[in-house]
């Protein structure tokens, strides 16, 4: 007998086939189902990106309102363009009016000044005019005849004179006829009233009522006009010794001035 013969062997009593066989297929399946799984899970997560549709929601309303911004944005840039646009358009209407007035004031001023050198070129003629009435009256006078220019009147024409000094004063109102204030076609028609002549009422009329004379051969009483005939401005009357009363404007009123004063453009005789 051996002498380890008594001792008991701690060897594993080997496993039959069979069941070793068993074991490596259930190690196996187990690996094919962890396999399995694994492949599930893999397609699962494969299936995902149709999960991800589920935020597209979310996006789509961060990208409408990014639009919308935008959209605001580019009307108020638009709008921004057109009042820009109006008011250079504005701009440039005033520069345009502004220019225009300009080119108007110029033009009256152009205007007037020639109205100007107009009036005092006949001024200058009609004093001349007078200064040579003046000195044929003289030498007539020195022969010895009276002149019909003279200051001195006499009957309606008197009368005349006398009603147009005692109105030296008053008050120049457009349109007037007295017996306070007067306008110049309103006073001389009152004064003609005095002696039981009618006159129309305006200048431009009264500068056509009776024959015209010439400046330089006046009577006591002659309507005096400025302007033309038919259309005169202003009128006054003479009253002899080269002066003549009329109610001039508002500031100097009713006045007797000479004729060097403002020489008329014309005359007409009504008696």
């Amino acid at each position: 007998m051996s002498p380890n013969a008594h001792i008991t062997s701690h060897r594993k009593p080997r496993r039959p086939a069979t069941q070793s066989w068993v074991v490596r297929t259930g190690v196996a399946g187990g690996v094919l189902s962890t396999l399995a799984v694994a492949g599930t899970a893999s397609a699962t997560t494969a299936e995902k990106p149709i999960e991800a549709t589920a935020e597209l929601p979310a996006f789509n309303a961060e990208l409408s309102a990014s639009i919308a911004q935008s959209a605001v944005a580019t009307q108020q840039t638009a709008v921004d363009y057109q009042v820009r646009a109006q008011v250079e358009d504005a701009l440039d209407q005033a520069k345009a009016d502004a220019k225009k007035a300009k080119e108007e004031a110029e033009r009256k001023a152009e205007a007037e000044r020639k109205a100007k050198e107009k009036r005092e070129a006949d001024e200058a003629r009609a004093s001349r005019d007078n200064d040579r009435g003046s000195l044929g009256t003289k030498s007539t006078s020195g022969s010895g005849s009276s002149s019909s220019s003279s200051s001195t009147a006499t009957g309606s024409a008197a009368t005349l004179v006398d009603f147009l000094r005692a109105q030296v004063g008053k008050a120049y109102v457009m349109g007037s006829t007295g017996p306070s204030s007067y306008d110049c076609s309103g006073l001389v028609m009152a004064a003609y009233s005095q002696i039981g002549i009618d006159l129309p009422r305006v200048s431009q009329d009264q500068s056509t009522a009776g024959t015209q004379v010439s400046t330089s051969n006046l009577k006591v009483g002659d309507i005096l006009y400025w302007g033309s005939a038919g259309s005169a401005y202003h009128v006054a009357v003479y009253v002899g010794g080269g002066k003549f009363i009329g109610a001039q404007n508002p500031s100097t009123g009713i006045v007797e001035r000479s004729m060097s004063y403002s020489p008329p453009t014309g005359a007409v005789r009504v008696m």
